[in-house]
């Protein structure tokens, strides 16, 4: 019972690896034996969880080490202490057993724990008869790993974990600590290199930056009512219903009288009716994870498992989800697991290895961004990721993820030159760990058969993007339910930036587009890299004075939501905003008042509208039945149009006259003769247009129709019967 004096020494001094084997209750020859570090006490007399007396411990270390026998079996211990005419009680965390088990052990090696949130990081519990919190963290090279934090004045020497040896994990239980309490993880490398306090990885709240500890969280208190809409959801084919998503950045949609973040609560005041008077069918935000520098706008997180302290509490971004939900509205996350900050208090070199990222630069370090980029080989890393990408929309109910930056994970020598990376061990480029990561990944989200759909921002042209991502499919299949069309936005802007006169000569931008349309399951987005960093706003983007920006504008906006693929507009361009978008300021919503900018968001709520309620124009989004030219070859006049088409469902012909040159009559073929209404017009006064139009509709006869073509004007006609 009695241990060498360097091993007291070690463990007074914060040295000592496995301080369970000095400290707590044990079975002796003698009966229960007890030993605790108390600093500052003189007294430590032993009881029981209920209070019952267990005898005195004598003190051996000034340092406040006590030890002796005590009543009955071991068991968790409290302490009634005293010391320099102060009393307090401290239970003992070293009486404790470990919360964690060896289901847990088992699932944790194998990389096939799919609850992992429930289980690492820090969770108010009750054990053993107490309550308290439980933490646990990832650090299979440390030495040491102590939790840190308010409740113990941030010492190091304090709590010591427990060490698993099998899985590297590390965990403690401390009782009498409760939500709302700071905390880091003080580990010591390999080498016995203290690390900087690192953060919890699967932490469920920090603080607000510039502060970047943890907090402690108690279980989720938010009572559900989204039942409908998920139920909804879990029962329909995204890619044969309506989507369109308004691109949100939380922190700069607009500020409160203080200039300062709108609350969840504020945001879901605001924003949800917003959003639903518009008639969008999903919020998508920007990366909402807590993260230290605002100008990265969330894509270089710290914390992958909380929402952000700028926002308020997590249960605001719960409410606010429901309150979503309730209204008809989803929302979905943007989700970045390519790449991660080096911070000194995140995930790099947690402790003190390459733990999450590669040891080697050319596979661990990001050229563009100065990050580190996960080891998507290490089934430890695949598992904390894919838990993440459970766990929101298992906490928050979130309807969807959009993957960031997936081609800078599928190749190794995104953005590096030669001999700045590593051929894979076929000679190639391709990154099969991120790959089958990927792969594994969506198995999983979609494997929960709730209705919840990925999306992958991917720029190149990787086979399969979309492509369901079972086991013995094709190994290139990444299993996203969908893809953001980048060739598509990136053709159409250059297009619609050209001076009309010279579009004669660029037609192929237009039409390139329809060839491969139905490769992947595409949504069309302009997001907000189109409208940052120089880019201006997608008005000034418009060839053209102001009003042929506008016009060009509403064609546009109407061309695409008459465009194959689901679609995706970023917040302010819905009022065609005349400034780039900056995450410092609030939109600028005074435009609302001027008749340009108001009827360039009625032209959207009205397309939403139509979008919505017209199957012709999204139940075959994703398949090229849906599509059909009528006239693809008219470059001479700049005109398009083309046949939107559902079975059983009215067609809709989509023709866009994209000079300022209106044309009148002009002969657009359609496959069935009778009355096509004009059901949008682009160039509508109600939109601040000049008002030419079809006065309601076209009569075809033998093929085709005599139709007026505004200027820089796209219209749509649906057959009436």
């Amino acid at each position: 019972m009695k241990p060498p004096r360097g091993a007291i020494a070690a463990l007074l001094e914060g040295r000592h690896d496995d301080p369970f084997s000095l400290l707590g209750t044990f079975a002796g020859p003698q009966g229960t034996f007890g030993r605790a570090w108390i600093p500052g006490a003189e007294t430590a007399e032993a009881h029981d969880l209920a209070g019952k007396p267990l005898g005195a411990l004598t003190r051996i270390e000034d340092a406040g080490l006590f030890e002796g026998p005590i009543a009955g079996d071991p068991q968790p211990v409290k302490y009634k202490a005293q010391g320099f005419g102060a009393e307090w009680w401290v239970t003992d965390p070293y009486s404790f057993g470990p919360v964690l088990g060896p289901t847990d052990d088992y699932l944790i090696a194998e990389g096939s724990h799919f609850r992992l949130y429930d289980k690492m990081g820090a969770h108010l519990i009750a054990h053993e008869g107490a309550s308290g919190v439980h933490f646990a963290v990832w650090a299979p090279n440390a030495r040491r790993v102590s939790v840190v934090g308010d409740f113990n004045d941030w010492n190091d020497t304090r709590h010591v974990m427990r060490r698993r040896s099998d899985i590297g994990v590390w965990e403690i239980f401390l009782p009498d600590v409760g939500a709302g309490r700071s905390y880091k993880f003080a580990i010591v490398g390999p080498d016995g290199t203290l690390q900087p306090l690192k953060a919890d990885p699967f932490a469920f709240a920090a603080e607000l930056r510039p502060k970047t500890a943890s907090i402690t969280t108690a279980p989720p208190a938010h009572v559900w009512g989204d039942d409908a809409h998920r139920a909804t959801w879990a029962k329909v084919d995204p890619r044969r219903v309506p989507v369109s998503i308004y691109e949100v950045h939380a922190g700069s949609w607009d500020k409160d009288e203080n200039g300062w973040y709108l609350s969840w609560d504020a945001l879901a005041d605001r924003l949800i009716p917003y959003v639903v008077d518009l008639g969008f069918t999903h919020i998508e935000f920007m990366p909402i994870s807590e993260h230290p520098y605002d100008p990265s706008w969330g894509y270089q997180t710290t914390g992958l498992y909380a929402p952000s302290a700028r926002f308020g509490d997590p249960d605001g971004f719960a409410r606010f989800v429901d309150g979503a939900h309730r209204a008809g509205v989803g929302v979905l996350l943007d989700w970045v697991p390519a790449h991660f900050p080096v911070d000194p208090h995140g995930l790099t070199r947690f402790d003190g290895t390459a733990l999450y990222e590669h040891e080697d630069p050319r596979l661990g370090f990001h050229p563009d961004w100065n990050t580190a980029i996960y080891n998507f080989g290490r089934r430890e890393v695949r598992s904390f990721l894919i838990n993440n990408a459970l766990f929101w929309p298992e906490r928050y109910h979130v309807d969807g993820l959009r993957v960031d930056a997936v081609a800078s994970m599928l190749y190794r020598d995104y953005s590096r030159e030669a001999g700045e990376w590593i051929p894979n061990e076929d000679g190639g480029r391709e990154n099969w760990e991120a790959v089958s990561f990927l792969r594994e990944m969506n198995r999983a989200v979609y494997g929960k058969d709730d209705g919840v759909f990925t999306v992958a921002e991917e720029s190149t042209s990787w086979p399969g993007v979309s492509m369901p991502a079972f086991e013995e499919g094709p190994r290139e299949a990444l299993g996203f339910g969908f893809k953001w069309n980048m060739g598509w936005m990136h053709d159409t802007l250059q297009y619609f930036a050209r001076e009309p006169v010279h579009r004669r000569h660029h037609h192929g931008e237009i039409t390139f587009g329809f060839v491969y349309a139905f490769d992947e399951n595409f949504v069309l987005p302009l997001s907000h890299d189109e409208v940052v960093h120089g880019k201006g706003s997608l008005l000034t983007k418009m060839a053209g004075d102001d009003w042929q920006q506008f016009a060009n504008l509403r064609a546009y906006y109407a061309f695409m939501w008459g465009y194959p693929g689901k679609k995706l507009l970023f917040m302010g361009q819905e009022f065609a905003q005349r400034q780039e978008w900056s995450e410092e300021r609030a939109l600028d919503w005074h435009l609302g008042h001027s008749a340009a900018h108001g009827g360039v968001r009625k032209l959207v709520r009205d397309l939403n509208r139509l979008y919505r309620d017209t199957p012709a124009l999204h139940a075959r989004d994703c398949e090229p039945e849906g599509f059909e030219w009528l006239i693809g070859d008219d470059s001479a006049n700049s005109v398009f149009a083309w046949l939107r088409k559902a079975p059983g469902e009215q067609p809709v012909a989509v023709i866009a006259n994209l000079t300022p040159v209106a044309r009148a009559p002009y002969r657009i073929p359609l496959p069935q003769d009778g009355r096509w209404r004009e059901i949008i017009n682009s160039d509508a006064h109600d939109y601040w247009g000049s008002g030419l139009g079809n006065l309601g509709g076209v009569e075809a006869k033998d093929g085709a129709a005599w139709v007026t073509l505004p200027p820089l004007a796209t219209v749509m006609l649906q057959f009436d019967g």
